[in-house]
């Protein structure tokens, strides 16, 4: 795969959506995201007790100036920001972490896999080796769905409340 970070994906429902990478003027519609996000998903993206994203956060999540943060937001057909993912890869290139959000008026629709299988394309075509997460024990949900594709779960040092998700790359993941 090239490393386009545009298109269309569908899910397993059927549902499509179209991918891009975000953009300075995304801010005020990444603000807006957040505020269809539960409080709990909201802790577990950013792995704090945070109630708002502030400007600060969203200038990040939407900023194109590093080339070693990769961030996408997921647009359904009429418009709708419904989910958002990052990318942060090492200096050398070798690994990646990965962070995904989708509104709650949208899950269930398989979003988040084709998401976490878009991100883990996108990361191979970078030529990076893994991609991995950091997850809250209590985030069963993204836990399991990361098994399924194929990553392995350790626990996370010094902190016995997360867990460490990671896939090698260049494993088929499971359809």
């Amino acid at each position: 795969m090239t490393t386009n970070s545009n298109g269309t994906l569908s899910t397993r429902t059927g549902f499509r959506f179209e991918m891009r990478r975000a953009r300075p003027e995304d801010e005020p519609t990444l603000a807006e995201f957040f505020t269809h996000v539960t409080p709990e998903d909201l802790r577990f993206r950013f792995l704090g007790g945070l109630k708002v994203v502030s400007h600060e956060r969203l200038v990040a999540m939407t900023r194109s100036d590093d080339a070693d943060i990769h961030n996408f937001l997921a647009f359904s057909v009429n418009g709708l920001l419904i989910a958002v993912a990052m990318l942060a890869c090492d200096q050398p290139r070798r690994h990646g972490e990965v962070a995904i959000c989708t509104r709650e008026d949208h899950k269930h629709l398989g979003v988040s896999w084709e998401l976490l299988l878009y991100i883990a394309k996108y990361a191979e075509g970078l030529g990076l080796d893994t991609i991995e997460s950091i997850e809250s024990r209590e985030n069963r949900a993204a836990i399991e769905l990361e098994r399924d594709m194929g990553f392995t779960v350790t626990a996370y040092p010094d902190d016995p409340t997360l867990v460490l998700v990671r896939r090698q790359l260049g494993c088929t993941a499971p359809s």
